[in-house]
């Protein structure tokens, strides 16, 4: 077991276009704040083939329990359902917790 829970940060470059540095080092900040050891941080483009099988795998590798990004832009406005299955995704700007589901809902 892990003295702290892991983390990989997610960014896309596009979005974040000259502010990446800035995006990246933000992630390790709140990373670090919030206790988490950030693993990686995973930087893929608009082009990138299969985006959402990359972050989940990453997340599966690093047995990560949230993913860290700048804001919802980077998913494209919104966190897809199944990235918050399979671990919370926190946003930098708003700072924001989408937390998975310890629990299924009733549907």
């Amino acid at each position: 077991m892990r003295p702290q829970p892991a983390a990989i940060g997610f960014l896309r470059h596009d979005v974040s276009g000259e502010q990446q540095q800035w995006d990246e080092a933000q992630i390790q900040h709140l990373a670090r704040r919030l206790g988490y050891d950030l693993c990686r941080t995973l930087i893929l483009g608009p082009d990138t083939d299969r985006p959402l099988v990359r972050v989940r795998t990453m997340v599966s590798r690093t047995e990560a329990d949230a993913i860290i990004i700048p804001n919802l832009d980077h998913f494209g406005g919104r966190i897809p359902d199944e990235i918050v299955r399979i671990a919370d995704v926190i946003t930098v700007s708003p700072e924001n917790t989408y937390a998975r589901w310890a629990i299924p809902p009733v549907e």
